[in-house]
């Protein structure tokens, strides 16, 4: 008996075999540096993500979508469940495919409003495995002052992102720190940060105690000096900000050792030092010197706080949440240069999100880019990225914004990232369909693709890449252990196999993918292959679909205060 707990909806197991396409550089809109990796995409998200599945798989370092929340204004029925499934099914697609192009240690962040968050949750469990789950950010995306916020039971003023790491234990990140509050006398850290210690000289140590290579010294009175505040002023703290101190009890693994070797010291209220090597945790195998004072351990408030010399005040900092409680949704309608008053996420909050997974150079993908807010921030961040969205869109405004942020824009994080100007694109296109039905209903090659481009394609369908060699001209894609592939619209006969035949080592395996041929000769060299095409591919997927949209009408609404 199957007990698996899973989600269903209508459609969700009717295979959608998607069409993966060549993409076209469109050199005109490519725009910067000619030599540039990044790569704006102008079509159906669906059909994009099929198309890089391959040469990009187990290769993108973080990806963010936004995608469409499906709202009440999303579909005429939305009471209905073939409407609601329509949501649950094109979504699971994409995902699917998202999933295979992250690195092993790759991470997606998945931002949705309350509509669909429980479900998309569900679907993310069984896509990315509920294990590798990582957390989920509560965002709040407006302020309660706008008309539509007295209509509401209770305000809803928030959304929210799904995090899921492909392998969360080979998951790498960094721990970033958010602004808590100005220290001075009336912050809460006033009433735990009073001691200053100044002059202090590890020379004069004397050894107390040594156990498996740990060791607990006392310094001498004469060689430290450590005072009481009595003035909790900003300035205090900012004029002794290295050299402020509280302390905390000895409690966790590591301090119950201390607490064990002090009580064996008459006279322990001293300043003490403990060496130790850690064989865990970011100071793993290195000589570290923890401070003991008044049997506690001395925490210096430089370690959680930051001198910021403008406000010329000490501010202390916090891990960060998992509520990201700041206005940072409020003026940002115009940033990078695009007006989008509906839907466009602040520059701050993808840098955010960036920052905490990866490096300069590792790349970034977003599927559903909108105005480009996710592609601006990489770029100025010096990130490799791939964006990707449908309708004019792609041109008034991801493409606008790029070519901003290429010439130096100065908006967003610009200055946050010490942004100036540089960089490029390139500017891509999805090829048409490539096979179409003629007038008696039969497929046929779509007349649109030139040799090269039926090249390539049939290559993409075949698992080949594409890579025409410069000496022979049957190897036109390359394959796994010596194979090869050449796409011909050429007939294919007994002459033209003895001549390829006569070119291949014996231990080269050949695939001739054309229209016509001689079937006499199909079986001459055991070797070499022929298929015929459309016929070769008419069973790997469905043509003729362009668009797999999401269907969805109106983005949400940020009310600006």
């Amino acid at each position: 008996m199957n007990n698996k707990l899973e989600l269903t909806w209508v459609g969700k197991y009717s295979n959608k075999k998607i069409e993966p396409r060549i993409l076209i550089e469109d050199t005109d809109k490519s725009y910067g540096d000619i030599n540039s990796e990044n790569m704006l995409i102008h079509g159906d998200n669906l059909l994009a993500l099929k198309s890089l599945e391959k040469k990009f798989a187990n290769t993108i370092k973080c990806i963010y979508i936004d995608p469409p929340y499906n709202t009440g204004s999303a579909f005429d029925q939305y009471d209905d469940n073939l409407e609601h499934s329509t949501w649950l099914n094109l979504m699971n697609e994409r995902l699917k495919i998202l999933y295979n192009l992250l690195d092993k240690d790759g991470v997606i962040f998945i931002q949705i409003d309350n509509n669909e968050l429980a479900y998309l949750k569900v679907i993310c469990d069984a896509i990315f495995n509920r294990k590798n789950f990582v957390s989920m950010i509560t965002c709040k995306v407006k302020a309660p002052s706008g008309v539509a916020s007295g209509s509401q039971m209770i305000f809803d003023c928030s959304e929210y992102i799904l995090i899921y790491a492909k392998n969360k234990p080979e998951m790498t990140y960094k721990h970033l720190n958010e602004d808590a509050e100005v220290i001075d006398e009336n912050s809460k850290s006033a009433n735990f940060y009073k001691y200053i210690l100044k002059n202090i000289n590890y020379d004069n140590m004397t050894l107390e105690t040594e156990i498996d290579g740990e060791k607990l010294y006392r310094l001498s009175p004469n060689d430290y000096t450590i005072t009481q505040m009595n003035d909790f002023s900003r300035q205090t703290y900012f004029d002794n900000y290295d050299k402020v101190f509280r302390t905390a009890s000895l409690s966790g693994g590591k301090e119950k050792k201390i607490k064990k070797y002090l009580e064996q010291i008459p006279d322990n209220d001293g300043l003490f030092v403990f060496e130790h090597v850690p064989s865990k945790g970011k100071n793993a195998g290195k000589l570290c010197k923890d401070l003991i004072y008044k049997k506690g351990s001395v925490l210096f408030l430089k370690d959680f706080a930051r001198k910021d010399k403008k406000k010329k005040a000490v501010i202390k900092e916090q891990h960060i949440t998992s509520i990201f409680n700041n206005d940072w949704w409020q003026g940002i309608a115009s940033e990078g240069g695009v007006i989008l008053k509906n839907g466009k996420k602040p520059e701050i909050l993808i840098k955010t999100l960036l920052e905490m997974v990866t490096e300069e150079g590792d790349w970034v993908l977003d599927s559903f880019l909108g105005s480009g807010s996710t592609c601006a921030v990489a770029h100025k961040m010096k990130r490799r990225y791939i964006g990707i969205e449908f309708g004019e869109q792609c041109y008034t405004h991801c493409k606008v914004r790029l070519d901003n942020v290429i010439n130096g824009d100065k908006s967003g994080v610009s200055r946050l990232v010490g942004w100036k100007k540089g960089g490029g694109y390139k500017f891509y296109e999805l090829a048409p369909t490539l096979v179409n039905k003629d007038i008696f209903g039969e497929p046929v090659i779509n007349e649109k693709y030139n040799a090269e481009m039926l090249a390539a394609a049939v290559a993409l369908h075949e698992g080949f890449e594409y890579d025409p060699s410069l000496d022979y001209f049957f190897k036109q894609s390359k394959g796994s252990e010596n194979s090869y592939l050449y796409v011909t619209t050429s007939f294919v006969d007994s002459k033209l196999l003895d001549i390829i035949n006569d070119q291949m080592s014996k231990d080269e395996y050949l695939v001739i993918a054309c229209t016509s041929y001689d079937t006499s000769a199909a079986k001459m060299y055991k070797n070499i292959k022929i298929k015929k095409i459309p016929d070769m591919l008419l069973s790997k997927c469905e043509f003729g679909v362009d668009n797999y949209n999401l269907n969805i009408v109106r983005p949400p609404i940020y009310e600006e205060e």
